[in-house]
């Protein structure tokens, strides 16, 4: 086995190991959560290396190959997914560790740690699984461990972790419904050879219609983002971090597989432009819901919304032809530098909430009613999500905006600048309060440093993407799989 397949192996399998350990000894968890995420980075830095080498590779796990066995498939896409995966789980488990409970633990607590690492290991499984099944049955896991760790708030957050629950299962019954029939049709559930002999008629139309419809359900892609913004607004900052810098990112990324995979056959034409009209209406809809947002997280949460409809103008604009890699590469970036940056925003947030004791916009401010650290990390991650250079957001951002022009796209054109002026103006709102004196001045606490300087590190992680955008660019290479 080359590096890249025993990175595979300890991706996909120390975590829910690691979880079990903390089932059993709850008062472990920290401790081996903290050394799966350096084993975890480690091995996600060898399969983004093999991947960048190498390019792409399938690993057939216990030597049988499809449709008898189950295989991994790693390319330059889904290393950069493990590899964010590992950044944004790894740092906001840091974050949870280092953080001075604000009331005694409850019996329920006990339970975070093995939940948390349980999501830890679904993600990394359903960036390698390479078959129709083995993806749905990773979704559920995310799913399942995702709605645990927001009902474990307790309070308001339960309803929107059964608001999640309950749009989660929809979507899964309604994705696995579109695989049962592809599998009725072709009698096969790889991806790669059921990219060989799928062909256009209407019972595979009708599948990947409903495979769709799942998907954006659980990615929460409008008009099908409902349950978003209060399950991310009202779980612990951990729990927003991961939900909104990785685990929707999940849904998109399995809709790229299928798109352009095996339902490329199917996306000239209308597919292509209401999955970018999807994305054109989130990124102006989230946008502007976030601008008329009162709280902090909540702006957040509908950013959220927002952003990952750039990553759904991927559709036309590739299926344009025009400057399609860069068009590729660009809304996949942009991606990335999304869960680096809004897992800071919301780290970021919760040391602004420790210390002010509240998210309400309009009472936050003062310079010296707030960590100045988290504000800083607030402000670098903003820079990104605007798209300012040379963050990760720029990069991206820019090769989409280059393809819309040369395809002479100008609805996506003025999309990608609507929503840019749109993200500068609620992100300028939010950071308005530490400018603003606070009369009469408030009392606050102090968290400690260190959770504020783990947001830091995430928003210089947004910056350094556009830094390093060359290599990443070569990892997400065009057609998928390449590298």
């Amino acid at each position: 086995m080359n590096g890249g397949d025993i990175g595979a192996v300890i991706l996909a399998v120390l975590p829910l190991a690691a979880a079990i350990g903390a089932f059993v000894r709850p008062g472990a968890g920290p401790t081996l959560t903290l050394g799966t995420g350096l084993l975890t980075l480690g091995a996600a830095l060898a399969v983004a290396r093999q991947a960048l080498e190498t390019g792409s590779w399938r690993q057939e796990l216990g030597g049988w190959g499809a449709p008898l066995g189950i295989g991994w498939r790693l390319d330059g896409l889904s290393a950069c997914m493990l590899l964010l995966t590992a950044l944004v789980v790894g740092a906001a488990a840091v974050y949870r560790a280092a953080e001075k409970p604000e009331k005694p633990p409850s019996e329920a607590d006990r339970y975070f740690w093995p939940l948390w690492l349980f999501l830890w290991g679904g993600l990394n499984a359903l960036f390698l699984a390479a078959d129709l099944f083995n993806l749905y049955v990773t979704l559920e896991f995310v799913s399942l461990a995702a709605v645990g760790l927001i009902a474990l708030a307790g309070g308001p957050a339960l309803a929107a972790a059964w608001r999640y629950f309950l749009a989660t299962l929809l979507g899964s019954s309604i994705y696995l419904l579109g695989v049962a029939l592809l599998y009725g049709q072709y009698g096969v559930l790889d991806l790669e050879q059921m990219a060989g002999v799928l062909s256009s008629g209407p019972t595979t139309v009708l599948a990947a219609a409903l495979a769709t419809l799942g998907l954006l359900l659980k990615g929460a892609v409008f008009p099908l983002h409902f349950w978003l913004p209060a399950a991310h607004g009202r779980a612990p900052a951990t729990v927003s971090a991961v939900l909104s810098g990785v685990v929707v990112a999940g849904a998109f990324y399995l809709m790229v597989r299928l798109w352009f995979g095996p339902f490329a056959v199917l996306l000239d034409g209308g597919p292509a432009l209401v999955l970018g009209g999807l994305g054109a209406a989130a990124i102006l809809w989230g946008g502007t819901q976030a601008l008329l947002q009162r709280r902090l997280k909540m702006l957040i949460a509908y950013s959220t919304v927002s952003q990952l409809g750039y990553g759904m103008l991927v559709f036309p604009l590739v299926g344009s032809g025009v400057l399609a890699e860069r068009a590729w590469r660009g809304a996949l970036l942009l991606v990335l530098a999304h869960g680096l940056a809004k897992a800071a925003l919301f780290l970021a947030a919760g040391c602004i909430v420790r210390a002010r004791g509240h998210d309400r916009i309009g009472r936050l401010g003062g310079p010296q009613n707030g960590p100045a650290w988290a504000w800083l990390a607030f402000a670098l991650a903003s820079a990104s999500l605007i798209g300012l250079p040379p963050t990760g957001g720029f990069a991206g951002k820019w090769w989409l905006l280059q393809s819309a022009l040369a395809a002479q796209a100008w609805i996506w054109v003025a999309v990608i600048l609507s929503g840019t002026v749109l993200t500068a103006a609620y992100l300028f709102r939010a950071l308005a309060g530490p400018l603003t004196p606070a009369v009469p001045p408030v009392a606050v606490s102090r968290p400690p440093t260190a959770l504020a300087m783990i947001a830091l590190a995430l928003a210089l992680g947004a910056w350094a993407l556009g830094l390093l955008s060359a290599p990443f660019g070569r990892l997400l290479a065009y057609p998928l799989g390449g590298a």
